[in-house]
């Protein structure tokens, strides 16, 4: 199965899942690490756009494609996660669910709903699980960010 995910060019080949290490999200406390990505490019994009500030923007971004073993995959039901799972900022609870699953190592892969349209899915793979060397970068490409997307930010 591909997945994406879209960053800065000069971290497209990075997978130490470093940056949500540093910064965490919405399923990972800061210093734990992990790679975030999501079913279509175009969810990857909708990503970057709502959790990246327009200051923080550059024109030199990449969608990276990952093929990540589909049978290695545990699914959060939306039924399974707390009411507030939703929530700006990112509440506690799921960063404590998402954090919790990559510190068990018991898969590479947590599939999640995202909180921009929650029938779309996004993934959350531990850099760190035994499985993880399978985790595959099929091709990167570089894009110019479509500026329009913040402009009411502009």
């Amino acid at each position: 199965m591909i997945v994406y995910r879209v960053g800065k060019t000069k971290h497209a080949n990075d997978l130490s899942g470093e940056g949500a290490r540093l910064f965490g999200g919405r399923w990972n406390h800061q210093l734990i690490p992990c790679i975030y990505a999501s079913a279509t490019r175009a969810l990857a994009i909708l990503e970057y756009s709502v959790n990246v500030g327009i200051e923080e923007m550059t024109h030199l971004l990449s969608i990276t494609s990952l093929e990540v073993p589909e049978k290695l995959i545990k699914e959060l039901e939306t039924g399974e996660l707390p009411a507030d799972w939703k929530a700006i900022p990112a509440p506690s609870s799921t960063k404590n669910i998402g954090t919790e699953f990559l510190r068990a190592l018991s898969s590479p892969i947590l599939k999640v709903p995202s909180a921009i349209i929650e029938e779309e899915f996004n993934y959350v793979l531990n850099p760190f699980h035994k499985e993880s060397s399978r985790f595959k970068i099929v091709s990167i490409k570089e894009i110019e960010y479509d500026v329009r997307i913040k402009a009411g930010q502009l």
